[in-house]
C-alpha cells in the first residue's frame, strides 16, 4: 500500500516538474518578430531577413531612430541580405554571399550600406572598413501612417526588382538588377 502511495507521489512530482519545465522552455514571442522578404530570378535567389519593430505610438524617424546615425535597418540583430549569384544593386555590382544591411536615415535621404560583417547584434559593432557598397536614396514621405511594423517589400518585375523599406510615413527604395550567369 505504501509503495503505491510513493509511486503516485513520484508521478505527481514528475508531472508538476514537467509542466513547469514546459512553461520555462516555452518561447516568448518577440516584440519585434522576425520577417523575411524574398525574390527569385532564374537561379538567383535574394533573401532579406530582418526583425520588425512596431510604431506603438512613438515618433519614429528623428526620435526612436535618430537621424544621422547608423541603424540596423530593423530591430534585434542587424538585417541580413543573402544572394545566391552576383547582382547589381543601385547600379553597383554585388557578389553573391551574405551581408548586413545598415542604413543612415536622414529627413530627405537615407544612406544604404551593404557591409561584409554578419551575425551582428544591432549596429553597436558596425565597422565602416567592412562596407562593400554605400549609396544614397531619397525619402518618399507618405501622407498616412501606412506601416505600423517596419516592413521590407521586394517588388519584382522579371530580371529587376525594387526593394522598399517602409515604416510609419516613410518609404525608401532602391533597385536590384538580376544578372545573367556568365557562361
Amino acid at each position: 500500500m505504501k509503495t503505491g502511495i510513493y509511486v503516485l507521489l513520484l508521478l505527481s512530482a514528475i508531472a508538476t516538474c514537467s509542466t513547469n519545465l514546459q512553461a520555462q522552455l516555452a518561447v516568448q514571442p518577440r516584440p519585434s518578430p522576425l520577417a523575411i522578404a524574398t525574390a527569385r530570378y532564374k537561379d538567383t535567389y535574394l533573401k532579406i531577413v530582418y526583425s520588425q519593430p512596431h510604431k506603438r505610438g512613438r515618433e519614429i524617424f528623428g526620435k526612436t531612430v535618430p537621424f544621422g546615425e547608423v541603424w540596423r535597418t530593423g530591430a534585434n540583430e542587424a538585417t541580413e541580405i543573402t544572394i545566391s549569384r552576383d547582382i547589381s544593386i543601385n547600379g553597383q555590382p554585388l557578389k553573391s554571399g551574405t551581408y548586413s544591411l545598415y542604413s543612415i536615415p536622414q529627413a530627405e535621404k537615407w544612406t544604404i550600406i551593404i557591409n561584409a560583417d554578419v551575425g551582428m547584434w544591432g549596429s553597436y559593432n558596425y565597422n565602416t572598413k567592412q562596407d562593400v557598397l554605400r549609396f544614397d536614396v531619397p525619402v518618399q514621405k507618405l501622407t498616412d501612417i501606412v506601416y505600423e511594423p517596419f516592413t521590407i517589400v521586394i517588388d519584382q518585375k522579371t530580371d529587376t526588382a525594387t526593394v522598399s523599406l517602409l515604416w510609419d510615413k516613410t518609404k525608401v527604395s532602391f533597385p536590384i538588377q538580376f544578372l545573367e550567369p556568365k557562361p
